[in-house]
């Protein structure tokens, strides 16, 4: 059954622009193989839009995005304000304010390895193959939003949590779990922080009343981090609070080689958004030269929240044999670099693959 959504596009600053361009297509791509119509309205974030509007999230963008179905979303930065910790308006200010404003609590991180590029981890072969699991990481409480501050001889950043706060990011990872291999595992410093507690309480209740059929296991922050080196195959689905997520998506995605590869979406109240892992990778810009399959990826992650499972897995598959085939970008340190948009008309190609035929 053919489908029409909107979908608000911020390509935001440095290589957002080219890599959100090739997702795009690829959207276009599916569009066509399978029926759908996407239209798509433009808005700038981030460094572009304080240039353009004084304003890193104007209000024409947050109203783009409120009355769309999905976000895809570049990236966003830009060295004059990296270089100038004193500035009053920043690029990430709009970004942090789009997730507030649109109630994005869950930041969803797959972390898959294909097997064209087990080489290129810092790992071993034999300890990433077969590695693939998602984190779940509560994106809008605990430390990083309480109350903070300072005092004539130090400073203090409160960590609070609610129980509906916990409640409702832990049964999306369990609904997802139910979709993969069944099993979660919560991140917590439960010996330790009384927050730690309050998520090892929800989650392990909810477990036993709403979900018995999920596996639940527990770990320290620490051990977590060693086991994702250690045993990373071990995980399915990862769910950890903010800080705690941060930390561990970051040291995760390390694991496929290239941050160029990992794809993102933050969900919750409103309208959801789907990113690219990477920044804005302001030196490359321009060049044709950045990879574009976490934004591709990201757009795969779009398609399977509006509920197009095949769509999103036909994504997936042209990326895999795109790289099978040797076609990538300098990153991913083939034998012969391909342009960012090599690789998005390479993985179109496949895409439509089926349309040709029938021609």
């Amino acid at each position: 059954m053919s489908i029409a959504k909107k979908i608000a596009v911020l390509p935001g600053d440095g290589i957002g622009p080219e890599v959100t361009a090739q997702a795009v297509q690829v959207l276009q791509a599916i569009g066509e193989r399978f029926g759908h119509t996407f239209t798509y309205t433009y808005a700038d974030v981030g460094a572009i839009a304080i240039e353009r509007h004084g304003d890193p999230l104007p209000e024409a963008t947050l109203d783009t995005c409120l009355n769309a179905d999905a976000i895809l979303f570049g990236a966003i930065g830009h060295p004059r304000f990296d270089n100038d910790p004193s500035a009053p308006v920043r690029p990430e200010q709009g970004l942090l304010r789009l997730r507030k404003s649109l109630g994005l609590f869950a930041n969803i991180r797959p972390v898959t390895l294909y097997p064209s590029l087990l080489h290129l981890s810092p790992l071993r072969e034999e300890k990433v193959r077969g590695v693939d699991f998602v984190i779940y990481r509560e994106l809008t409480g605990g430390i990083y939003f309480g109350d903070k501050g300072q005092t004539p001889n130090g400073a203090y950043d409160h960590c609070v949590y609610t129980g509906p706060e916990i409640d409702r990011i832990a049964r999306l990872a369990f609904e997802h779990a139910r979709r993969r291999r069944g099993k979660v595992t919560l991140v917590d410093k439960a010996n330790v922080l009384e927050t730690s507690r309050l998520w090892r309480k929800i989650v392990t209740a909810l477990a036993a009343e709403v979900y018995p059929d999920v596996t639940l296991d527990w770990m320290y922050v620490d051990n977590a981090a060693m086991q994702i080196i250690q045993y990373p195959v071990s995980f399915d689905v990862m769910l950890t609070e903010n800080m705690f997520g941060d930390i561990l998506s970051d040291e995760a995605s390390v694991l496929a080689g290239s941050l160029g590869m990992l794809p993102s979406a933050s969900v919750g109240e409103k309208t959801a958004l789907f990113e690219p892992i990477h920044g804005s990778y302001p030196q490359a810009a321009g060049q044709d030269i950045a990879n574009p399959i976490a934004a591709i990826l990201s757009a795969a992650m779009l398609l399977e929240h509006l509920g197009l499972t095949a769509e999103a897995n036909a994504v997936r598959d042209a990326v895999q044999a795109t790289l099978e085939a040797g076609i990538a970008t300098a990153d991913l340190q083939t034998s012969q670099a391909s342009r960012c948009s090599e690789v998005g008309r390479a993985i179109c190609g496949l895409i439509l693959a089926p349309v040709e035929a029938e021609r």
